[in-house]
């Protein structure tokens, strides 16, 4: 018996978008299941035909997706839009779509994935699944135990208060915190409601992926045992939102002011031999933007992409 998955799960397995976008697809009349327009909920199997604005859709499968920790430097921006001035996309160049997992904001530096495997995307991000980040963030003025005590129990940010974390000091103007959620600036907020501004914020870990060997501006592919890891941390994850928490937290009222609030301005060549292309060449071989209500770019275009060790930091 031939196996069927959700439309927007296998259009979502090919990397073009993730799940939501796809269902929004959809329902704009963007694809087609066997020359039929597909409506939100249908299933497909392998032997089905489906085509996204006409471009023929092919869903990878087993672990033929890309998977990159990247060291962004400072001033990247962790967005899909390739027109923005230092996007994360433009910055790193590669020959096929990919995303970032989650964003790191402009001021601040450190890990991040990108992907083209959409279903992974809310399994890691969602806090839920209790999966960690670690950071060191640097302040801008001396460190006290009751300021490290306060900020592990929880701060009230964003109309919620965060959720327990570890908060270690490492030196004066220094201290690591591991969290599981990602709310906006979450960090920077929880500092700035006891009156700390962040002066540099660093993450270093992501799960069971660290930094070591990766310098600022660098990207690598990870290795099939940290892969392995990481789909085995995934299995018991939901990438499933709770709609009724996300509806309570969009009608409560506006954020509570906090404590001096301040603005703070801080392919399928061989991928191993080939791990570092940076070319923008090669973006401008394959048109990579997201569809809108007219037109859907999503046709995937190969290229041979440049090696290198390290771009300049901008």
């Amino acid at each position: 018996m031939t196996e069927k998955l959700r439309l927007n799960k296998f259009i979502s397995d090919s990397g073009i978008c993730s799940r939501r976008e796809a269902d929004k697809y959809i329902e704009q009349g963007h694809v087609f299941v066997n020359g039929k327009r597909a409506t939100v909920g249908a299933q497909v199997s392998k032997h089905d035909r489906v085509t996204l604005n006409g471009n023929l859709i092919e869903a990878k499968v087993g672990n033929d997706f890309v998977f990159l920790a990247f060291n962004k430097p400072i001033g990247i921006i962790s967005t899909t839009e390739i027109s923005v001035k230092d996007s994360i996309i433009d910055y790193i160049g590669y020959h096929e779509r990919i995303f970032p997992i989650g964003r790191l904001d402009k001021e601040s530096q450190g890990l991040i994935f990108l992907t083209n495997n959409g279903d992974i995307v809310n399994k890691i991000l969602r806090a839920g699944n209790k999966h960690e980040k670690e950071y060191i963030v640097t302040v801008n003025k001396p460190i006290t135990d009751e300021f490290i005590q306060k900020m592990g129990n929880g701060v009230p940010i964003l109309g919620e208060t965060t959720k327990k974390c570890k908060v270690t000091k490492e030196s004066v103007f220094s201290f690591k915190i591991v969290l599981i959620q990602g709310l906006n600036r979450q960090i920077r907020r929880m500092c700035e409601y006891f009156d700390y501004e962040v002066v540099k914020l660093e993450r270093i870990r992501i799960m069971n992926i660290g930094l070591k060997g990766l310098g600022i501006g660098e990207w690598r592919q990870l290795d099939t045992d940290e892969i392995s890891q990481i789909m085995t941390k995934l299995e018991s994850s939901s990438s499933t939102v709770d709609k009724r928490k996300n509806q309570e937290s969009r009608t409560k009222s506006q954020e509570p002011k906090v404590r001096n609030t301040k603005a703070v301005e801080s392919k399928k060549k061989d991928r191993n031999t080939n791990p570092n292309p940076k070319s923008k060449e090669l973006r401008g071989q394959a048109d990579f933007k997201k569809p809108n209500r007219n037109s859907v770019a999503s046709t995937r275009k190969s290229g041979n992409g440049k090696s290198g060790n390290k771009k300049p930091v901008r």
